[in-house]
């Protein structure tokens, strides 16, 4: 702990295809089955956002006829960002700095503005620029949620959220700011961003009669079973605030040089190294819980499954993960794990994967891990701590 006192969060709010309210996405994780449904015109299983979700990200855009230029990943970020200070005890604070993470970014803007720079019917409009830039996350979403403080996103592919938390912390630490929020954002369900994933060979095929398309955590699965999601999640984090609803009681990172494509090796040493660091910085040997990356991937299954044998040994907490209900959200899968986490420690309840079989939790959750890892070799690990 700093001299500046423990870290909480104390809020957050997420859209995603398990809905918008904390009571919706619980309800969901209750629900064995999955979020994932297949898209014809993209020959492509995707978990895109719930009806519900959908319709006020449209009443979002209705509202400000600006927005309507906006890339579907600020919106989503926005919403979350909005109902993570609406759910909080801020009353209006403007000294509230901003950190957001996304893989892609605005990805859906930057294929549509390029696919009419390549038609060569028209000039490109003045904003095509601006609003195709990551930046646009951060500044937009503060714009919206009224303020004022340091506001900045980040990509370091899909640990892009846990990363910004981190980097929330670690204003929060300095003693620069008190509040932060901290989260993650992605709208992957675009041509381009599946063509990419298909080209990997890491894709789930289309077999249509399998009721659950990504098989994360699977470690005897025949195939690659990958799927996109879209979604958003943003935490409000605070310096020794009065009520918590989980502490940051550990973090670690790491990053390995490896020469394969996804940067992914089979003991997975950096992820090794992130585990074992937030281990030391919480001062414990194991958890309650563990939220895996596991992208629902062989190889990146295999290799995370691995480290955290290496890491634990006998002292190996009950797994899960949440790619099987609403896919791979990249840049944002991280935050959605954490907003799992603390759903877990709400609740006092594991929320298993349906097809493997987890044994039945029968201790108290003090404690849970969430792993992400992304393209380069990076690997982060935080641990959430229950506050009472």
């Amino acid at each position: 702990m700093s001299r500046f006192g423990k870290i909480g969060i104390v809020a957050w709010g997420s859209s995603s295809a398990l809905g918008g309210t904390w009571a919706e996405v619980w309800n969901q994780y209750l629900d064995n089955r999955t979020c994932i449904r297949y898209r014809p015109e993209q020959e492509a299983w995707v978990a895109s956002l719930a009806a519900s979700e959908e319709k006020k990200l449209q009443q979002l855009i209705a509202s400000n006829k600006h927005y309507q230029r906006l890339d579907r990943s600020v919106l989503l970020s926005m919403l979350a960002a909005k109902r993570a200070v609406q759910a909080s005890p801020w009353k209006n604070e403007k000294a509230v700095g901003l950190y957001m993470g996304s893989s892609r970014g605005a990805t859906g803007a930057w294929e549509a503005y390029f696919e009419q720079f390549q038609s060569g019917k028209s000039q490109l409009p003045p904003q095509a620029s601006p609003l195709s830039t990551a930046g646009n996350l951060a500044t937009h979403t503060a714009q919206y949620v009224g303020i004022r403080g340091f506001a900045s996103d980040q990509s370091i592919t899909c640990s892009s959220a846990v990363h910004a938390l981190a980097n929330a912390v670690a204003w929060l630490e300095s003693g620069r700011y008190e509040r932060f929020l901290a989260g993650g954002t992605e709208a992957p369900l675009t041509p381009f961003t599946i063509a990419q994933m298909k080209a990997l060979k890491i894709y789930a095929s289309s077999d249509l009669s399998t009721p659950y398309p990504n098989r994360s955590l699977d470690l005897d699965k025949a195939q690659n079973t990958m799927v996109l999601g879209e979604g958003s999640a943003v935490l409000a984090l605070e310096r020794s605030p009065d009520q918590a609803l989980a502490w940051i009681g550990g973090l670690g990172y790491a990053r390995e040089d490896i020469a394969s494509m996804t940067s992914v090796s089979e003991d997975a040493i950096g992820l090794q190294t992130a585990m074992k660091n937030a281990l030391e910085e919480a001062g414990l040997t194991s958890v309650d819980a563990l939220v895996c990356h596991c992208p629902g991937t062989r190889l990146g299954d295999q290799s995370e499954y691995a480290a955290i044998q290496a890491v634990f040994g006998e002292r190996m907490p009950p797994l899960t993960s949440n790619k099987w209900k609403i896919g791979h959200t990249l840049g944002a899968s991280g935050a959605l794990s954490l907003e799992l986490a603390l759903l877990m420690i709400r609740h006092q309840a594991f929320i298993s994967v349906p097809y493997l079989n987890t044994p039945v939790l029968k201790r108290p959750i003090r404690h849970v891990m969430v792993n992400a890892l992304g393209f380069g070799g990076n690997a982060i690990s935080v641990i959430l701590e229950a506050a009472c």
